[in-house]
């Protein structure tokens, strides 16, 4: 029997998530089949799984948030950070995972290698994708602020020079820079970066976004998602398995 896996969130027109599971299905023969489940509506999903037979699903963008109450149960550790990117489906019933965390530290100590090379963090954004760096950065002990458009949290206008000064890493958590819209970016002081600074961008699509390619310019070392990708794409396969 054929199990089935899926993608949900909004839009979805340029996954790497059925592209990815289908051929690891194909290599391994794996029989199972992985597809993108697009929903307007996070409410929707109640219909959804009660017409597919699901027996795994990946949770992105805007929804890693809003799907926590509408599942069975939540996993300790995605309930600490408040955000669901994984969902198993077990005897009827559905558990929130979050592997965003174990995909981003790794890549992370890839790009910076030792946490202690870091002053201070600056997150740009304040989604479920933030709520897993947040949790990573304080694991490596990592100070951090916050920037968003939302009171309470830095805005980009209040970016000073002597607050850009005291970080020398910069996490783009937003979609701004994602295909299809390549040509938009944080409103970060790009002129004030220099080869001190590390740049982290969970964009994948494409592999150097605008934020990326000044960051480039000016001598930063910078990442992007797609090594994210693959290592919580694999920890969520794990999770599918353990069951």
């Amino acid at each position: 029997m054929t199990k089935q896996y899926g993608l949900i969130g909004y839009p979805l027109s340029h996954s790497f998530s059925p592209t990815y599971f289908n051929t690891k299905f194909e290599q391994e023969g794996i029989a199972a089949h992985y597809a993108a489940y697009p929903m307007e509506d996070v409410n929707d999903f109640y219909t959804l799984i009660q017409n597919n037979a699901f027996a795994g699903l990946n949770v992105t963008i805007p929804y890693k948030e809003s799907i926590i109450p509408l599942l069975d149960e939540i996993d300790q550790g995605a309930q600490t950070i408040g955000a669901v990117n994984t969902i198993a489906f077990h005897n009827g019933k559905t558990k929130g995972y979050n592997t965003d965390v174990f995909g981003f530290e790794k890549s992370l100590l890839d790009l910076i290698e030792n946490p202690k090379n870091i002053t201070q963090a600056l997150i740009l954004g304040t989604g479920g994708a933030a709520k897993a760096v947040k949790f990573v950065l304080v694991k490596l002990a990592i100070p951090y602020l916050m920037v968003s458009r939302k009171k309470g949290d830095i805005t980009y206008e209040d970016l000073t020079e002597q607050i850009f000064s005291e970080v020398n890493l910069i996490i783009n958590t937003t979609p701004l820079g994602m295909a299809p819209t390549i040509n938009s970016r944080p409103q970060i002081p790009y002129q004030w970066l220099d080869k001190k600074y590390f740049l982290y961008d969970l964009v994948y699509n494409p592999k150097k976004t605008i934020f990326l390619s000044e960051g480039l310019k000016k001598g930063c070392k910078i990442k992007n998602g797609y090594d994210m990708l693959i290592l919580q794409a694999e920890k969520a396969w794990q999770i599918w398995n353990q069951i």
